[in-house]
């Protein structure tokens, strides 16, 4: 699994939050792109979100609300590693 952190462009912010020593800010919405292979169940994945996000929101001090993650399920026919397909390992 791959994932990736990004942040919108200079002046999108979320609500304020609080940040560590009780100061109010404006949060950078943060968006995590989590690539993987396909076979995880809903179930798999509703519980990896929720975890991603309850850590990511207690990590960056910034609202569950503000998390967005994006799951792009990758075949094993698409993805190389070392100069060969995983398909082909």
């Amino acid at each position: 699994m791959i994932a990736r952190l990004s942040t919108p462009g200079q002046g999108a912010t979320w609500p304020p939050c609080l940040h560590p020593g009780g100061v109010h800010r404006r949060a950078v919405m943060p968006t995590l792109h989590l690539e993987m292979h396909p076979g995880r169940t809903l179930e798999q994945k509703r519980a990896f979100v929720s975890e991603v996000t309850r850590v990511t929101a207690q990590t960056l001090a910034c609202p569950p609300e503000s998390v967005d993650i994006l799951i792009s399920e990758v075949p094993r026919d698409a993805w190389a590693k070392a100069g060969k397909l995983l398909a082909d390992a």
